[in-house]
């Protein structure tokens, strides 16, 4: 028995496959492109709703602790030092999401610019491989932009503006002066920067370290933000882009 089952299983081997069933006229070929479009924007709209999500978490993280550290004057300014470590943490989820999202997007575009743009206005240019790009993408997806530019922009569209609010409300933690000697004072004085550098210190860490780490920290956000990506990461781009 066992040798039967052998053979008709070489025999199956042997065989060619049938091909899948293709379009035999253009009805059935325009049905086939409108559902494999509404398959690819289902998918591009449910990263895209991924993308949006991580932003809205960050934007609450920033709200939340923002509102815990400024509620009263001597809260630790710790507490924004995490709030920056968590939206770096986002910034990066939302990075590897974007570059799924902008596997499916580039899609969309190429079907968009090359098929229906050319169906609502022919310009008769529309070349016999306009879909090789899709084709090779669907045979092997593969990123169209690295982590790294991925990262850089989210961060030049949405994260930079909450990275600055966090850097304000720090420099205006450390720099003012607290009220334990006189809670019923409610005159805040200037101070000099070695008072500064005090309240900076974070623990054991001197403040001047900490100063220095969160410098350095934000020329880092400054150089991602001020950083171009390649124009060929995105197969169809325009000015209307995530």
């Amino acid at each position: 028995m066992s040798g039967e089952v052998t053979a008709l299983s070489a025999k199956a081997q042997k065989e060619p496959h049938p091909s899948p069933a293709q379009p035999a006229t253009s009805t059935e070929a325009i049905n086939l492109m409108v559902h494999y479009y509404r398959g690819e924007m289902g998918r591009m709209a449910g990263w895209r709703d991924r993308i949006d999500r991580t932003t809205n978490w960050a934007i609450t993280v920033v709200a939340a602790l923002l509102s815990v550290s400024l509620s009263t004057a001597n809260s630790h300014h710790g507490v924004l030092l995490f709030a920056m470590l968590l939206v770096t943490l986002l910034l990066l989820i939302e990075a590897r999401r974007y570059r799924f999202f902008d596997v499916y997007r580039a899609r969309v575009r190429q079907v968009e610019k090359k098929y229906f743009a050319e169906f609502l206005q022919p310009r008769g240019d529309l070349a016999p491989d306009w879909g090789a790009a899709v084709a090779a993408s669907l045979r092997k997806p593969e990123f169209l932009i690295s982590y790294r530019d991925a990262t850089c922009r989210r961060l030049r569209r949405n994260y930079s503006w909450m990275y600055l609010i966090l850097l304000l409300a720090w420099a205006l933690k450390i720099s003012s002066s607290t009220m334990t000697e006189n809670p019923s004072s409610s005159v805040d004085v200037a101070l000099s920067f070695e008072q500064v550098l005090k309240n900076a210190a974070f623990g054991p860490i001197p403040g001047a370290v900490v100063l220095a780490i969160v410098l350095s920290f934000y020329a880092i956000i400054l150089a991602g933000v001020f950083h171009r990506d390649r124009a060929e990461g995105e197969r169809v781009r325009g000015e209307a882009h995530v």
